[in-house]
């Protein structure tokens, strides 16, 4: 009764076909996603680097929304990492302007939100896990951009990556972070996510 009970309520962490064919499909999405929002980044670029350069990195969130809403979906370890790195080649694979570095982006953002949600023991689903998982991601991302060998920030100075790490994470929270969150909610009460323990999460606690 104990095992039966423990995959009833969700807490198993195998994956199911189920899983992967979902999990797949949020990150074929998410490689539509990014590749909008790589257009999109042209557009903002130009005058956000007339203000201050840094400021670009509060538009990268939307590049790591496969990982936190794959997880909040799918609830297993693992799933943070998958979505946002196919996701990230899906983008590749249809023209990324960034060449083969988006999928060690990919990666690496997949990365920090899964650490946040293997931190949490991947018992907590919550906003503030959202929050903070939007957040790892965007301060991988922040890294990844100042301070490796194809960054594109790799010039600035240091103040100026440290300002741009900040606004990465604070990116990451609130539009891969809370986004996701509402997003999830907002599927959960369609009845879409019957067969995942996010099914409930439309009424779960938003803080505890």
């Amino acid at each position: 009764m104990t095992g039966i009970s423990t995959k009833a309520a969700g807490t198993n962490r195998s994956w199911r076909v189920v899983d992967i064919v979902v999990a797949a499909l949020i990150a074929v999405a998410g490689g539509v996603i990014f590749w909008a929002w790589s257009q999109g980044a042209n557009l903002v670029s130009a005058p956000l680097n007339a203000l201050y350069p840094p400021l670009t990195g509060l538009y990268a969130g939307g590049w790591m929304i496969p990982a936190v809403l794959g997880m909040l979906i799918i609830r297993k370890p693992g799933a943070a990492l998958f979505c946002e790195t196919v996701a990230a080649t899906g983008e590749l694979i249809m023209g990324s302007q960034y060449g083969t570095t988006v999928l060690i982006s990919g990666m690496l953002q997949g990365l920090g939100a899964e650490l946040v949600f293997a931190a949490l023991l991947y018992r907590k689903f919550n906003l503030p896990a959202s929050l903070l998982a939007g957040a790892g991601a965007g301060l991988f991302c922040g890294l990844n951009d100042s301070f490796a060998p194809w960054g594109w920030n790799i010039a600035y100075e240091a103040g100026d990556k440290l300002a741009y790490i900040s606004f990465t994470t604070v990116s990451g929270a609130v539009i891969a972070g809370a986004l996701s969150w509402l997003a999830t909610r907002g599927l959960a009460r369609t009845g879409a996510l019957a067969a995942f323990a996010s099914r409930k999460a439309a009424t779960e606690p938003v803080f505890s």
